[in-house]
């Protein structure tokens, strides 16, 4: 998954969330403020925690999940808020920002992804007593923690044409297989000194211990882990063989579906992992179809009209009998493939440019398409035939350095994000 997609589903699951809130969330903002933590030059307050409480309550509601002890929950949701402004912090520092251009197209997308025009978007929000320009604060500050963590991962990951072909190799050894994973992470902080490692080691275990008598893993994760998806019980989604944490990449032929890997260690501290579900990885089957056309090029002399008039005449000329390849080469501006009498060979999918491939996709074989235009000029194509093709391997090769890309932004992201919080001051306030 793409940095820009990760920033839409984040508007979308903001979207999603906001329109489910209860009327307590205004109650919450309503209270006597005070601070629960401060964090460098910028506080917690009450009313943000229990407005984000409200919100992920709601959140391990829909997900039908066990809400952990409630000294817990305040305490991961204290640190989400925690690590929040510690990267908006760092983003005003850096100079990101959000204009309201492209915060009011972030606003349509949102509502268009609720089915919404902007009107019935705003009214929905209303109804649920939620302030429109609250909601747009929240979309921006997520919107330039996105493009802080663009910018700071660019700097951090460094990819090969090695590190590309050996995952290549991999993927092309017949790991089809895609994991649906778990994650509890137990944090160690930089230089941790043995008697911390020690305990931090010993925490992990208890918890290991009670996820084999049972406990719920989701709780766990919600509970006690320090992973970024803790609030969401842990659970990592669909990952293929490529896409796994490079830590339980080779550990997970050695569990079978519900069960939970060792305790496992890294620099950013110790892992368990659950095996929730697999299944063997789909087959990359692509329509293929194979074309010849004529190109006539516009220029000062050649005008649009000109060249379309051209092309029907040639167009007319094929249906009358006369042989499309010898056209081609006599008339096609498109040197490299009027050699061979016009043949584009099999064209995969999104090969051609958009306009040209709608055209091609709409002819039957054997059928010559009007004249139409593209950015190269004016065309007519003829569609020879169609086949399926088995395109796993190049589209995995396609894939592997996209792949290894977010492997390398999740391990580093979850770093990047544990140093911030350790290189921080933070006095945290809760009472009791």
């Amino acid at each position: 998954m793409s940095i820009e997609m990760r920033e839409r589903l984040l508007i979308a699951l903001l979207a999603l969330t906001v329109l489910l809130l209860p009327a307590a969330r205004l109650q919450a903002a309503r209270m006597l403020d005070r601070i629960v933590a401060v964090v460098n030059d910028s506080v917690v307050l009450q009313s943000e925690l229990d407005q984000e409480l409200v919100i992920v309550r709601q959140q391990l509601r829909q997900r039908n999940m066990q809400l952990p002890d409630p000294q817990n929950l305040q305490r991961q949701v204290l640190e989400q808020l925690i690590v929040e402004k510690l990267q908006l912090d760092m983003a005003a520092r850096a100079g990101i920002s959000v204009d309201d251009a492209t915060l009011d197209a972030a606003v349509r997308r949102v509502a268009e992804q609720n089915h919404m025009s902007l009107s019935q978007f705003r009214d929905a929000l209303g109804a649920e007593a939620i302030d429109y320009a609250d909601f747009r604060d929240q979309l921006r500050d997520q919107i330039i923690i996105s493009r802080l963590r663009r910018q700071v991962m660019q700097s951090r990951i460094n990819i090969t044409p090695q590190e590309i072909e050996q995952f290549v190799e991999q993927l092309q050894s017949g790991q089809s297989v895609e994991y649906h994973l778990g994650h509890i992470l137990i944090a160690l902080p930089d230089a941790a000194s043995p008697q911390v490692i020690a305990e931090t080691r010993a925490k992990a275990e208890r918890i290991h211990h009670q996820l084999e008598q049972d406990a719920s893993f989701k709780t766990m994760a919600a509970s006690y882990s320090d992973s970024q998806t803790a609030l969401q019980g842990g659970d990592l989604g669909w990952r293929s063989q490529g896409e796994l944490p490079t830590l339980v990449a080779d550990q997970i032929n050695k569990v079978n579906v519900g069960e939970i890997t060792p305790v496992l260690r890294s620099p950013s501290g110790f892992h368990i992992f659950k095996l929730i579900a697999q299944r063997e990885g789909k087959r990359h089957i692509v329509t293929q179809t194979h074309a010849r056309h004529i190109l006539i090029e516009t220029n000062a002399v050649m005008s649009d009209q000109d060249a379309r008039m051209r092309l029907e005449t040639l167009r007319a000329r094929i249906r009358n009998g006369e042989p499309f390849a010898a056209l081609a080469k006599a008339s096609s501006d498109d040197t490299t493939s009027a050699f061979q009498g016009g043949d584009l060979g099999w064209v995969d999918p999104g090969r051609m440019v958009a306009n040209f491939e709608q055209v091609m996709n709409s002819l039957q074989p054997g059928e010559v398409s009007r004249p139409f235009n593209t950015r190269y000029g004016w065309h007519i194509v003829q569609v020879l035939g169609r086949r399926e093709q088995d395109a796993t391997d190049d589209f995995r090769r396609e894939q592997a350095a996209q792949q290894l890309q977010n492997r390398k932004l999740q391990e580093e992201t979850q770093l990047w994000l544990r140093q911030i919080r350790e290189e921080a001051y933070v006095d945290i306030r809760l009472r009791g």
